[in-house]
């Protein structure tokens, strides 16, 4: 099988930290997420995570305004120029010192950066030409007394504002101006926030922390005109210059007045002038100005706004609450959500793939079950009912249900069609539920117990308690039916896997003693193997016949790598803490895929036993775990640097009351935000798609999803005179089958979507039989993606109905192999059936309401007429 599988997106967060940004269209908003860059689309209703990757956490973005250049600047400074349409890293540079904020000039040829008490203004690389050092310094610009917070640039380009902590802002020329000083705007009482220009740049607005607003004109004299600095030699170029020879006063003085709040952040937008400041309680509020005139309070959130951005029409306000989470964009017209999203509080630790491959359910710590699509990467509904982590999640084969575990000791379902729980599960004394598994019919639910190491089996259709399953005396890490119904295999921390026949007249069992404590297990798609993982690293094989190991798979080497901060040995000599702690099959069950406390995903080959690939989900350094290396350059006569003052690593605010630490001695969970620990790189759950396509890993990133789908060229057989011009020469002669052949071998998506096309639909038939052998899985692949996604609802289906008529033994015969294949026509077709019943719904619906007001005007004719 193939195993080029890439990155594709990253759901289940959505912002942590740092700025969010919209395109200049408006279309889209721009969120970190980690050391990535989220794009959601909001107009197509769609996201996707840029590849590339930060070194730590990332502090500030900015966009230019042509919205070809992305600049991502990290917590220690660094940065990468990226282009944001390809999301290729085109330059990096190092600025040796936390950045704070960052903005490019509005025609886009400079960018400015601010870095404690200093602001570098530099030129923006070209793209178009290869340079050794493509950053050139265009000016470095001093006079604040404290760290700079914001930089605004002018509506022309020539001047920018800046403000500080030491509750001034400042204005600063592009250029060097004759007889020009830096022009300092002081009065307020706290942190200044954000200082902007009006759109004709005659009024400049500051927001400081404390909640005042301050309006700022040119000072008039007593024959109210304005007053300007101008040099002794005046020229026509101080005359272009008024807004830098202008001399400020304050012409007047606004307070928000919310009460025992603080302004965390605020924008503004120059064209309609509008002010949105966020507030420390979660509040958000709207001000025409200059007017001040309240155009409305919200609350959105129960933390504080950590980020918020206005589109460029001014219709959309974007909002990013760190603490939660939590993404929000507000059309404040009609008052309404544009889109509203939020992850999992602290780590998600387990996730499940729908049956037909379009949907990802997640559950967190926090207790609540999301799904997401996995098309759009968006989470659609959220279920708030567990009051504890979630365990472990799992889809019904048929039919539209989700059961959940729970350490509340409930197991639950939930009606995917009205969006609601309809049975809870419980034993009849409380026990904490650490793992689920549901029977092929969807008739029976079982779950493993973690502390009475029993497992309960029930009814799905009534709700009662069937039968209690016991025999393991540690916590029941493991459970899975095997394909048909038949057998229930259950792990355990006591060494040992058992194979229950639920449905038989004997439930005896006999266990089958594994190397070490077992962490998880799964089923082989053909019923015949278990794969079992073990505390020790290792990965065993029990084959279903004959109740035994067959082979064993040590992986420990393979999964170690990354060394903690705290760790006293290097990450080579450290991999006796390494193990697996989720496995799965792929689709033909030539693979298994596993994942575990490390930072690596590794799939292995069933029959060699060997590696086929090793993923790491993450590069992020701000996380423990991910580096082979310490850098002994941190490491202090007191320990390592990061790992004194964890919160400092992570980017904490400096705010004192941000600072206090009032969890629990010893709490392990809960409050992200005040622990003095790393979060630690790992891997919680791994699942494959029903198609095989795709996989999926919950991680301390988030919902991380990798695809084949993305690969852009992966030829099959190819030759010299195999070119696409040489494909389109043969299809314009009407050879349609050869055509196909020669693109199938090519195998470029595009091209052999223009081919398949191209086929007269009277010669499907006849083209299709005459297919070879060996093209039959990947034109079938092809047709059910082709379906899926595209409008050919007729084409598609006779090509379905001629390859499967024409080829059927030889599907029959390669089912196991093809199984992928064979899941991705299913979903196409239930697609199609979906579609078509719906569109008939409507149909009927619309039809019956004409013919009941036809029959009404009927009535009415007629009573006239009597």
């Amino acid at each position: 099988m193939k195993a080029n599988y890439t990155f594709q997106n990253l759901c289940g967060t959505v912002y942590r930290q740092g700025n969010v940004l919209f395109t200049p269209d408006g279309n889209s908003v721009l969120s970190p997420v980690g050391n990535r860059v989220s794009v959601f689309d909001l107009v197509n209703n769609k996201s996707r995570t840029l590849p590339f990757e930060n070194r730590k956490n990332i502090a500030t973005i900015a966009l230019s305004p042509s919205g070809q250049h992305l600049l991502s600047i990290d917590l220690d400074g660094r940065a990468l120029l990226v282009h944001a349409g390809r999301g290729v890293v085109l330059h990096h540079i190092n600025f040796h010192s936390p950045v704070s904020c960052a903005a490019f000039s509005p025609d886009g040829r400079f960018f400015a950066v601010a870095h404690g008490a200093h602001v570098q203004v530099w030129h923006t690389p070209s793209v178009l030409v290869r340079e050794f050092a493509p950053f050139i310094l265009h000016r470095e610009y001093t006079g604040h007394q404290d760290d700079v917070v914001s930089v605004t640039w002018s509506k022309t380009g020539r001047y920018f504002l800046t403000t500080a902590r030491d509750m001034t802002a400042r204005l600063y020329t592009l250029d060097p101006l004759e007889g020009f000083k830096p022009k300092s705007f002081g009065g307020h009482r706290d942190v200044v926030l954000g200082a902007w220009f009006s759109d004709d740049e005659k009024t400049i607005y500051t927001v400081s922390r404390d909640g005042a607003l301050f309006v700022w004109n040119a000072k008039l004299s007593d024959d109210d005109e304005e007053i300007l600095d101008l040099p002794a030699a005046s020229t026509s170029t101080a005359v272009d210059h008024t807004v830098a020879y202008t001399r400020w006063g304050i012409t007047a003085r606004h307070f928000f007045n919310q009460p025992g709040t603080k302004v965390v952040c605020s924008t503004f937008h120059a064209g309609s002038s509008l002010l949105v400041v966020g507030f420390s309680t979660g509040v958000f509020g709207l001000y025409a100005l200059p007017d001040f005139t309240a155009v409305h309070t919200l609350s959105i959130s129960n933390e504080k706004i950590s980020s918020v951005a206005v589109s460029a029409s001014g219709e959309w306000v974007a909002f990013g609450a760190a603490k939660l989470g939590q993404l929000l964009v507000w059309e404040w017209q009609s008052e309404s959500y544009v889109l509203k999203q939020q992850g999992h509080y602290f780590d998600m630790n387990t996730l499940a793939f729908a049956p037909d491959g379009q949907n990802i359910a997640t559950g967190g710590e926090d207790g609540k079950v999301k799904l997401w699509n996995a098309a759009s990467g968006f989470c659609f509904v959220t279920f708030p009912e567990h009051t504890a982590a979630v365990s472990a999640v799992e889809f019904a084969k048929q039919g539209q249900v989700l059961f959940t575990a729970s350490l509340d000791g409930t197991v639950r379902a939930f009606d995917l069609v009205r969006y609601r729980n309809f049975r809870t599960f419980t034993s009849p004394s409380p026990v904490q539920f650490c793992s689920l598994a549901v029977d092929p019919s969807g008739e029976v639910v079982c779950a493993g117990s973690l502390d009475s190491f029993e497992i309960f089996m029930w009814s799905v259709q009534t709700g009662k308690l069937l039968d209690v399953l016991t025999g393991h005396t540690a916590p029941v890490s493991g459970l899975a039916f095997s394909p048909d119904g038949g057998q229930l295999a259950s792990a355990s921390w006591d060494k040992s896997v058992r194979l229950w026949s639920i449905f038989g007249r004997s439930r005896a069992t006999e266990p089958v003693t594994v190397p070490s404590e077992a962490t998880a297990l799964a089923y082989r798609p053909d019923g015949t193997e278990v794969v079992v993982a073990t505390l020790d690293g290792q990965l065993s094989f029990i084959d279903i016949a004959e109740g035994q190991v067959k082979s064993v798979i040590e992986g420990r080497r393979d999964i170690s790598g990354g060394r903690k901060v705290e760790d006293r040995t290097t990450a080579a000599n450290n991999a006796a803490t390494k193990h697996f702690t989720s496995v799965a099959w792929t689709a033909d069950g030539s693979c298994v895929l596993a994942g575990g406390s490390s930072k690596y995903v590794v799939l292995y080959a069933r029959a060699e036993g060997v590696v086929v690939k090793k993923w790491a989900v993450s590069e992020n350094l701000s996380l423990d775990g991910t580096q082979e290396m310490l850098d002994s350059r941190l490491m202090t006569d007191a320990g390592p640097q990061d790992a004194l003052d964890a919160a400092l690593a992570e980017g904490a605010a400096s705010d004192v009351e941000d600072r206090l630490d009032r969890t629990l001695p010893g709490a392990g969970r809960g409050d992200l935000s005040k622990r003095r620990t790393r979060r630690e790189a790992r891997t919680h759950a791994v699942r494959f798609s029903a198609t095989g396509r795709s996989w999926a890993a919950a991680s301390t990133e988030g919902l991380l999803i990798y695809t084949l789908d993305a690969t852009a060229f992966d030829p099959f057989d190819l030759s010299l005179d195999l070119t696409p011009e040489s494909v389109l020469k043969t299809l314009h002669a009407g050879e349609h089958l050869l055509a196909l052949v020669m693109a199938l071998r090519l195998n470029e998506a595009p091209l052999l979507a223009r081919v398949y096309e191209a086929v007269p639909p009277a010669d499907i038939r006849l083209a299709a039989r005459q297919v070879p052998p060996v093209h039959v899985a990947r034109l079938l692949a092809f047709v059910a993606d082709h379906a899926d996604a595209g409008p050919h609802i007729e084409f598609d289906l006779v090509w379905i109905a001629a390859l499967l008529t024409s080829h059927g033994r030889l599907l029959r015969e390669r089912r196991a192999e093809l199984a992928s294949v064979l899941r991705a026509v299913q979903k196409a077709l239930n697609g199609f059936e979906t579609g078509v019943a719906k569109l008939c719904d409507d149909n009927i619906f619309s039809l019956e309401y004409i013919i009941s007001q036809n029959s009404q005007a009927d009535g009415q004719v007629d009573d006239v007429l009597v």
